[in-house]
């Protein structure tokens, strides 16, 4: 012991020198195995990082404040050990009252000191996370707003939720949890490591030898932790799938009309357990990770106690000093165990942000071009050249692409931006689909200006796929679209949206008042704009008789009107829109008397000088119409006038026959 004793009084620079040399090769070890990937890892690249680093840039001021704190309040927190060094060692022997006095005040400074620096962190750290989050989900769901229908009908609304709330809150845990924590916890190591090493260099590299240690049961737990947290991610998503789906009007009307309720409540038993029993595994895996580095921590502390004690023995350490390095072990192994458990949080977090790009990484299927052309005051002519469409694919230069859902995600996380393709041009049809795969098969036809074009054809034809194609719900698979001579996929989506008015067969409300449902098409219309719509529509004595007119609350899906009520509010809205294009789904067949009646009257102005395509379902209509297209089996097979059709004897003549005949 002596010979230590000596050898560190001549040699004491040196051996401080390469013990910090030791030091920082070990941390650099430990902070590169903290980011290697292997086979079995994490894809946590550095392209991922980058991405998250995208969305902090704003805040980088603010994050530099928050460096800053988070330094202060490390060198506030790390005093207390040498003053109670001080205070043994020197001030109560030499019996110095004013030294103890300030002593005492500097323990009530410190933490005082430390909690408002530490408010002020707290303050900025939360701007950020918030802040950053905010602009996560933002991006997120107007990326998701820009998708087209075909990505809606293919996703389920459960999972698109649990994107924008469960995966966006995991991700703000990242930011505001872990990686201050980790921040926080690498200054600290830091600066603990360089007063332990100005106390006593054979103690610290005893504290730091069993280092490695550490991270055997990091090794073993961050993956299983990161694949649990992804399971569980899942399992949730497929819960919130259940309660969307059944904790709505429609989804309750069913269940109660079939009798379901027992069954559905056994289903989301089920889901719900599978839920909970991954969150015990995940606490059990986390607590047996935490015990193992609670007793490598023991391990150390021990060494550290049984060498420091001989050295305090044989006059080499004093009482204050060997207090004041077990105060700095605390200070040590703590944030080094968080800083191993850092790793699997972080790395479990981040499963957060990866689900989130992932998202953002689906294309766009339909988008505005470049130059893209606005139609101004349009004529509202519309042509059909050579148009193909299949529901489950879309089509590129190299051929078909799966339709953008989040289904067909893969994993690991990866860029996938070349998974999907935008159809931006016009391709000849992919003979990859078979014949009888089209919902649309080589559709041609012109509507001049102002024409009502009538569709007809039995259920299941196309007839409101091929309405959908013109407001550019979906792209053709292939074929070309054109208004006033203009493809539709050069013209802006902003532009198109307000040239195309449609009334769909199923008529969607807000849970809000009327007035707002009304006013959805025209956010700035006047009261005297809106009342001439209602009256238009033949609402006015519908309204007059709700307590509350206009202000009256719909309901959810507007489950408090009647079928023909939401038809007549949705041309009310149409009209307000005041479209040079209409697109009609005219279902009323399921309607009483009276309310068809009431909105084959509202449907009358509807037509007077719009260019209209009408799914027709009335023989006035039908009459009424300038050309009517036949379709069956995605093919216009006859077009012409009601008398041209009538007489060959063809599918529409069967159809009047048997449908329209004796209607009026």
């Amino acid at each position: 012991m002596q010979i230590i004793t000596q050898y560190s009084v001549y040699n004491n620079n040196t051996l401080r020198e390469r013990a910090l040399t030791m030091f920082h090769r070990g941390m650099g070890g430990w902070w590169q195995y903290l980011s290697a990937e292997d086979s079995n890892e994490s894809n946590i690249d550095r392209h991922l990082l980058q991405r998250v680093w995208q969305y902090a840039r704003p805040y980088q001021g603010r994050i530099t404040i928050i460096l800053l704190a988070i330094s202060l309040s490390v060198l506030l927190g790390l005093l207390p050990p040498l003053i109670y060094r001080r205070l043994i060692d020197t001030t109560l022997p030499n019996k110095d009252y004013t030294e103890l006095n300030l002593l005492a005040l500097g323990m009530i400074a410190v933490p005082i000191s430390s909690g408002i620096i530490q408010v002020v962190q707290r303050y900025h750290s939360s701007t950020v996370g918030e802040g950053l989050i905010r602009d996560l989900r933002q991006t997120l769901y107007g990326h998701m707003q820009q998708m087209s229908l075909r990505f809606f009908t293919n996703t389920k609304t459960g999972e698109i939720m649990a994107r924008l709330n469960n995966d966006v809150v995991g991700a703000q845990r990242a930011v505001t949890g872990t990686l201050i924590s980790i921040i926080t916890n690498t200054t600290r190591v830091i600066f603990t490591l360089s007063i332990m090493l100005s106390l006593n260099w054979q103690l610290t590299i005893i504290s730091i030898a069993i280092l490695p240690l550490f991270l055997v049961p990091a090794r073993k737990v961050a993956d299983r932790l990161r694949d649990i947290t992804r399971q569980s991610f899942d399992l949730n998503a497929d819960m919130n799938i259940l309660m969307n789906e059944t904790l709505n009007v429609s989804g309750v009307l069913l269940m109660k009309l079939f009798g379901r309720q027992s069954d559905t409540y056994n289903k989301f038993k089920r889901r719900s357990t599978a839920v909970a029993d991954i969150g015990v595994r995940s606490a059990v895996i986390g607590r047996w990770f935490f015990m193992a580095l609670g007793a490598i921590s023991a391990t150390g502390t021990a060494l550290v106690f049984w060498y420091g004690g001989h050295l305090v023995l044989t006059g080499v350490f004093t009482i204050g000093t060997i207090i004041a390095f077990a105060a700095y072990l605390r200070d040590l192994y703590g944030p080094i165990s968080s800083l191993v458990n850092a790793r699997v949080d972080f790395t479990t977090s981040m499963v957060s942000f990866e689900r989130v790009f992932e998202v953002l990484d689906l294309p766009h299927e339909i988008c505005d071009p470049k130059n893209a052309h606005d139609l101004f005051r349009p004529d509202g002519q519309i042509r059909f050249d050579n148009v193909y469409f299949s529901y489950g694919t879309h089509s590129d230069s190299t051929g078909l692409s799966p339709s953008p859902s989040l289904s067909n995600i893969k994993r690991p996380y990866a860029r996938r931006s070349d998974m999907y393709a935008t159809n931006t041009h016009t391709n000849p049809p992919n003979k990859a689909i078979s014949e009888h795969s089209w919902i649309l098969n080589n559709i041609n036809f012109t509507i001049k200006a102002g024409q009502l074009a009538a569709l007809v054809g039995p259920s299941g034809a196309g007839k409101t796929t091929l309405t959908y194609l013109l407001p550019r719900l979906y792209d053709p698979t292939d074929g070309c679209i054109h208004i006033d001579g203009f493809d539709i996929k050069d013209v802006s989506l902003d532009s198109l949206s307000q040239t195309i008015g449609m009334v769909t067969q199923e008529t969607y409300l807000f849970h809000d008042t009327l007035e707002a449902n009304l006013i959805y098409a025209k956010p700035e219309a006047s009261s005297r704009e809106i009342t001439e719509a209602c009256t238009a529509a033949n609402l006015t004595e519908f309204i007059g008789a709700l307590p509350d007119g206009l202000a009256t609350i719909v309901g959810e899906r507007g489950y408090k009107l009647s079928g023909g009520e939401k038809q007549r509010v949705s041309i009310a809205r149409v009209i307000l829109k005041d479209p040079r294009i209409l697109i009609l789904d005219e279902a009323t067949s399921s309607l009483d008397s009276r309310s068809e009646s009431l909105i084959q009257s509202a449907l009358k102005p509807l037509f007077i000088g719009r260019t209209s395509l009408v799914i027709a379902h009335r023989l006035s209509t039908i009459l009424a119409a300038d050309i009517i297209l036949v379709i069956e089996n995605g093919a216009i097979v006859e077009k012409g006038s009601h008398q041209d059709l009538v007489v060959q004897n063809g599918l529409y003549s069967e159809l009047y026959n048997t449908q329209f005949h004796g209607r009026s």
